[in-house]
């Protein structure tokens, strides 16, 4: 006999995407991307994020400009939600005509994220945490093999409006 699937919990969904609220706002910044080896594009940044969905999914759209040049160089668009029968919390995330499926893990206590993938021998992680003064930072890293981490990309933004 089929069993029914379990409906969600949308109330318990909710709850805890409220844990992801102090992304909440406009921002805009500095970024360093690696764009080749050993080449880091200094950028313009912005960062948007919002609840969808009556608050059952968190929108974040980084756009980040050549500062030498004001060229658009990366657009990024990340779709979080919380899987209430497993309890974690999934993104989808697009970038330069690609995408990733990953888990986000929510540090306890703290206003921080991470999440990474790893493909082969390559492996990435970001860290992405409003600091002590308020900002925005994200750290992202790729590791190949046993090599030690390299950075890809560092940001720091401030909130131009939103939820303080």
């Amino acid at each position: 006999m089929a069993q029914t699937p379990r409906p969600p919990d949308v109330e318990a969904q909710r709850a805890a995407m409220k844990k992801l609220g102090f992304l909440i706002g406009e921002w805009s910044g500095e970024a360093s991307v690696l764009r080749a080896p050993g080449q880091f594009v200094e950028l313009a940044q912005t960062e948007s994020a919002q609840f969808k969905l009556d608050g059952l999914v968190l929108v974040i759209e980084g756009v980040g400009r050549t500062k030498a040049d004001g060229k658009l160089a990366l657009q990024a668009l990340g779709l979080i939600s919380f899987d209430d029968e497993t309890g974690a919390f999934r993104m989808r995330a697009f970038n330069d005509g690609r995408w990733l499926e990953t888990e986000v893990k929510l540090a306890e206590g703290e206003n921080s994220i991470s999440w990474g993938f790893a493909l082969g021998e390559f492996k990435t992680k970001t860290v992405m945490r409003i600091n002590e003064n308020g900002e925005w930072t994200e750290l992202g890293e790729l590791v190949i093999g046993d090599r030690a981490p390299q950075k890809i990309m560092d940001l720091k933004v401030r909130r131009s409006s939103g939820q303080p």
